[in-house]
């Protein structure tokens, strides 16, 4: 055997080493993880894809068989590509209609509007025949004061315990992360949007 296949010989001995090593750290974690509860997971931060990976999270349920609910606050009343393919494999979608709130630019309204967007989604987290609940740019509605942080920390509280509950937008509250048994937060780096490429379906929406 030459020195060099020697040397290639020990590099893949220690590789094999420490990646016995990782699986052996995983292997621990796996079988330590054996609470099997609804997870409520917050995406947050101010990059693009929270909502893209809430609805991904609600696809791959349905793709289970599992029953799924979407509230989605603030989106509007546009078209969606996600809501336009859950909604025919049976997903429910309670949607706020107003749109953004520098475009209706009526605090009363938006209230108004959130206060029947919320109603229907207590119910929904409250119902034990659903298996997973995306509250969609929910972290808007509580940064706003349209709804009452302690409402919504109640009804997440009090939801059955398999039901898993997805949050996703801006800016969520503390207290809804410290709640949270999984938070991930998406990072801006750069946006197309700002270069000046308009938002467009199948991609954006």
């Amino acid at each position: 055997m030459s020195n060099e296949q020697h040397r290639e010989q020990v590099k893949a001995e220690r590789h094999q080493q420490r990646q016995q090593k990782v699986k052996e750290a995983v292997d621990a974690k796996v079988a330590a993880a054996t609470d099997e509860r609804g997870v409520l997971m917050v995406i947050t931060g101010n990059g693009k894809g929270k909502s893209t990976a809430g609805f991904g999270t609600v696809a791959r349920a349905v793709g289970h068989g599992k029953k799924a609910a979407v509230v989605q606050f603030i989106k509007g009343g546009w078209d969606c590509g996600e809501r336009n393919l859950l909604q025919q494999a049976g997903v429910p979608f309670v949607v706020m209609n107003t749109g953004f709130t520098w475009a209706t630019q009526n605090r009363e309204q938006d209230i108004a509007a959130c206060e029947q967007t919320w109603e229907p989604a207590e119910k929904i987290l409250a119902d034990p025949g659903i298996d997973l609940v995306l509250l969609d740019e929910l972290t808007y509605m509580v940064a706003y004061h349209y709804l009452d942080l302690d409402r919504v920390l109640t009804a997440l509280k009090n939801r059955p315990a398999h039901q898993h509950v997805v949050i996703t937008g801006r800016g969520c509250h503390r207290a809804i992360i410290e709640l949270a048994d999984t938070v991930s937060e998406v990072q801006s780096v750069k946006h197309a949007f700002e270069a000046g490429v308009k938002a467009q379906a199948g991609f954006d929406y």
